[in-house]
């Protein structure tokens, strides 16, 4: 991990350039001990902040900022620099909003310009041009400040508050020209238990780290060629690093995807990945994807019934929980119209008129809601299986992205919580054709459903069979939490669905079979949260545990 060089460069920066030049003390926020960044000695009590190895401006990390309170006063993120009489210096920081509940201010030895909270899913700068009228130290910073539609916490990234004591450059200059990724560690309570290694296709050891401190975050830069690649992580005692011993993880990442993460193993977890051209993704016919994903499924190899589901949940288990305002981002990447106008619009189920010219679109990040009074105003984000019969906004299901969908925002509020089904005699009828009323006489519940059109229905289906399976564990004491979810789900960890219910998503997934936008969708969400849906992948996985 080249640790004491890492540290060296940095109190040799610290010491030639601190006074002088006012330099922000990581404020690249690439170092960081026990989950806090380091240097920051101000962070009020109405606000979280955390390490992101995912949406970063520059360098490895940056720091994720929830504001969860509306009293202005207590959301002040801070330190201090010292300043010299008559110098003029520049401060400056970039931010990235995720909802746009909130804005932020600028704080340069007092409050100075806010960020546009509207501009999400994207960096903005804040700066401001400071002349120092006497030597001595300052504070600087950031306030956050609620806005009319903040709903009561909300995510902020920050990253590259300059003028800054580090740079984003390797010890000695050195610039990666293949791919360039990040591997990211936090020790839990036995550092020094943790080891790992990536090793190429032959077998030999490109990048090591061991010997690791209790309790601490650790960045490295990693510069890998074209191969496929293998990342293992060791627990000398055997326990992994998460969660019965502190609350530790581990992320690769390369060009914001991750591809191995986690924190809960044994003794060790291997993760094989692939980086450049790799052939294609494909599938499309109904089969699931092309890609080979037989070691991943390799436990549940040649069980059936509600056996292959445990092996399914314990594979698919444990995966990286996303913040909410993840959500946005994943949309603005992955959640596009690349399969019907090619547009490059928010891909939207209740919306998307499959054969014909959509009656609105979304432009990504700008469309976000938001307030609407009808259709084609914005999009939010659609929980297929709503949250109120999970208990609420509970992770990690609240942002579970293999069933949370951008849907158009009036749309997604007619649905509200009801079920999904047939309908008989409508009530509202979406303009792509989505409908919600009455069951239809003989589907075995008459009261409001809503009825997604053809074209998504597998969709929906395999989404409610994941999440029966990803959450086997908790979802038998559900049924209680809603009278719409007790009208779903039966009570067990088994079949989990009442027999109307179960009989129509066995319909859907037969009628609507696996898209090229579902595989698609499936491996990004895997790069997303590190886990797969299986019923993507492998269809007959349906039949096999539900058939009978």
């Amino acid at each position: 991990m080249n640790k004491n060089i890492v540290r060296t460069i940095g109190v040799m920066t610290l010491t030639l350039h601190a006074f002088a030049f006012a330099d922000v003390v990581n404020g690249d926020f690439e170092s960081w001990s026990n989950g806090v960044p380091n240097s920051w000695d101000t962070i009020d009590s109405g606000i979280e902040v955390s390490q992101s190895n995912s949406i970063v401006y520059n360098g490895d990390s940056a720091a994720a900022i929830t504001v969860n309170t509306t009293t202005q006063g207590s959301t002040d993120f801070r330190q201090s620099v010292d300043v010299v009489s008559g110098e003029s210096y520049t401060f400056s920081v970039w931010v990235y909003h995720t909802e746009g509940g909130v804005s932020a201010r600028l704080y340069v030895d007092g409050y100075q310009g806010y960020s546009t909270p509207s501009n999400t899913g994207q960096w903005q700068e804040l700066s401001y041009a400071y002349t120092a009228s006497s030597t001595s130290s300052i504070d600087i910073g950031l306030r956050f400040y609620d806005q009319s539609s903040f709903d009561g916490s909300e995510l902020v990234y920050v990253d590259l508050f300059s003028p800054t004591d580090s740079t984003s450059e390797e010890p000695g200059g050195e610039t990666c020209e293949s791919n360039s990724g990040s591997f990211s560690l936090v020790t839990d309570n036995y550092g020094s238990e943790t080891s790992w290694t990536i090793t190429n296709s032959a077998n030999a050891v490109e990048y090591q780290g061991s010997g690791y401190e209790s309790n601490t975050t650790y960045s490295e830069s990693v510069c890998l060629t074209d191969d496929t690649y293998t990342l293992t992580i060791q627990d000398s005692y055997g326990d992994g690093i998460c969660c019965s011993f502190g609350s530790g993880s581990y992320s690769l990442t390369f060009d914001n995807v991750t591809v191995a993460s986690g924190g809960e193993f044994t003794s060790s977890e291997a993760t094989t990945f692939t980086l450049g051209n790799s052939g294609d993704n494909g599938g499309g016919d109904g089969s699931g994807g092309n890609n080979d994903t037989s070691d991943y499924y390799s436990n549940a190899s040649g069980m059936t019934g509600y056996s292959l589901k445990t092996a399914l949940y314990n594979i698919i288990k444990g995966h990286s929980s996303q913040s909410y305002g993840d959500l946005w981002t994943f949309y603005v990447s992955y959640g596009l119209d690349s399969y019907y106008e090619n547009d490059g619009s928010i891909l939207d189920i209740y919306s998307e008129l499959p054969s014909s010219n959509d009656p609105y679109s979304f432009t990504s990040s700008s469309d976000q809601c938001g307030n609407y009074s009808g259709e084609g105003d914005c999009y939010n984000r659609e929980h297929s299986f709503p949250r109120s019969w999970f208990g609420g906004a509970v992770a990690p299901m609240n942002t579970d992205i293999h069933h949370v969908f951008p849907t158009d925002g009036y749309v997604n509020s007619k649905r509200s919580s009801y079920p999904y089904g047939e309908v008989g005699s409508s009530t509202f009828t979406s303009q792509n054709g989505s409908l919600l009323g009455a069951a239809v006489s003989g589907l075995g519940y008459s009261g409001t459903v809503f009825e997604p059109i053809d074209e998504f229905k597998g969709d929906i289906a395999r989404a409610y069979f994941y999440m029966a399976t990803r959450y086997e564990d908790v979802i038998s004491s559900w049924e209680s939490n809603s009278s719409y979810g007790d009208a779903v789900l039966n009570g067990t960890s088994s079949q989990v669905f009442e027999s109307w219910f179960l009989t129509m998503l066995l319909n859907w997934h037969q009628q609507d079979p696996v898209s090229q936008k579902e595989i698609d969708r499936n491996e990004a969400a895997y790069s997303f949260q590190s886990n797969r849906n299986p019923f993507i992948d492998n269809p007959g996985y349906v039949n096999d545990i539900w058939g009978n």
